[in-house]
Formats: C-alpha cells, sequence, structure tokens
C-alpha cells in the first residue's frame, strides 16, 4: 500500500503537469527522439525501416527498425555467448494496438493504474519502432530484474545502443514507474553519455 500511495504521488497530474502542453513530434525518425506524455507522435506514423528480430532473440515476429534491430541481436548473441539469455516479448506497436492496451489496463485496473504501466496512444516509445521489452532465464519480463540476465543488461547494454529508459528513482521525471525490462535504443554515442551521467532521455535533451 504504500509503496502504490508513493508511486501515486509521483503521478499525480498535479505535480508533475502530465498529458498537458502536449506537443506533436516533427522528426519521429530521429534516433533520440523524445516520446513521452508530453510528446506526441503522429497517429498515423510507422517507421519505413522496421526489420524482423531473428527469432533466435525475440518470441513471435518481433519488428525493430534496423539499425536497433542489428543492435538488439548483436547484444542478444553477445549475451548468450556468456551464458545469458535476453529475449525480446514486446517491441513496435503501432497506434492502435497501444490504444487498445491502454484501454484493456483502465478497464482491467482502472485509470490511475494504466496511467502508471502505459501510454496513451502516440505517447508510446513502442511505435517509433526503438523500444524493446526483455526478459531473462527466468521467462517472466515482469521479474527481469530478478534475473541473472539483468545485472549484465544494466552495465552492458549501452555498450550496443541501449538505455535503460524508466530507471528508478526517476518516475517524477519519465511520468512512469520504474521498469528495468525496457530499453530505449539511443545510439552508443547518446547511450554511452546518458549512462555515464545517470540521467534519463527526458534530462540529456535538455542539455
Amino acid at each position: 500500500m504504500v509503496i502504490v500511495l508513493i508511486l501515486l504521488f509521483f503521478y499525480d497530474d498535479d505535480n508533475d503537469d502530465f498529458y498537458t502542453n502536449i506537443k506533436e513530434i516533427k522528426e519521429p525518425n530521429d534516433l533520440i527522439v523524445l516520446v513521452n506524455k508530453n510528446n506526441i507522435l503522429p497517429k498515423d506514423y510507422t517507421p519505413n525501416d522496421l526489420r524482423l528480430i531473428n527469432n533466435r532473440y525475440a518470441f513471435d515476429n518481433k519488428y525493430l527498425r534496423e539499425e536497433a534491430a542489428i543492435a538488439f541481436e548483436n547484444l542478444s548473441a553477445d549475451a548468450s555467448s556468456l551464458g545469458y539469455k535476453i529475449i525480446a516479448t514486446s517491441t513496435y506497436r503501432d497506434y492502435e494496438y497501444q490504444g487498445k492496451l491502454f484501454n484493456e489496463y483502465t478497464n482491467s485496473k482502472g485509470l490511475d493504474y494504466a496511467l502508471l504501466c502505459s501510454a496513451k496512444p502516440g505517447h508510446s516509445e513502442h511505435q517509433t519502432g526503438l523500444a524493446v521489452d526483455v526478459e531473462g532465464s527466468n521467462g517472466n519480463y515482469d521479474d527481469f530484474e530478478k534475473s541473472i540476465e539483468f545485472n549484465w543488461m544494466k552495465e552492458n547494454a549501452h555498450k550496443y545502443g541501449f538505455i535503460l529508459r524508466y530507471p528508478k528513482g526517476k518516475e517524477h521525471i519519465t511520468g512512469f514507474k520504474y521498469e528495468p525490462w525496457h530499453y530505449r535504443y539511443v545510439g552508443i554515442e547518446h547511450a554511452t553519455n546518458i549512462y555515464n551521467k545517470n540521467i534519463t532521455l527526458e534530462e540529456y535533451k535538455k542539455q
């Protein structure tokens, strides 16, 4: 109960002004595009370079933009050579799918919970084709933090161009709860800078 109350404080619209003064993103193809509760992608935006991830490293048919897909396959292959298992469980989602997902959370667990855990359509990084949710050898992305892969991923993802997008303690900045399974591709240079400074993409874009 205490944790829930703390999280609700972080997401109180009176405190954080989330989903207000929303701006439409003009350059959605930018590798470091900032998609969040105040920046919305065009409804009809679909990346034109989506590519299927090798099924050795993903469940079912999962797509990322070409550069991100290659980087993720390299990451997963290198992890595998060290005895780890990092699998993509969720990648590209279009506007309509995200809307259905947000509504499912709202209908099943209420709006407050949905706002903690899911983005409204147009506000999800998954629509960019640059975001990936992962799971480890324990077979549950919700428990990725408890997997043996978590620390390796946290310490090495930036070497492949990925950042932990929603870190612990930054909920008031990102607008979303801590998600140890959610990684975002921004390219090696940007990912390394963000990792070394221990900041969020929101903070990085303001520099």
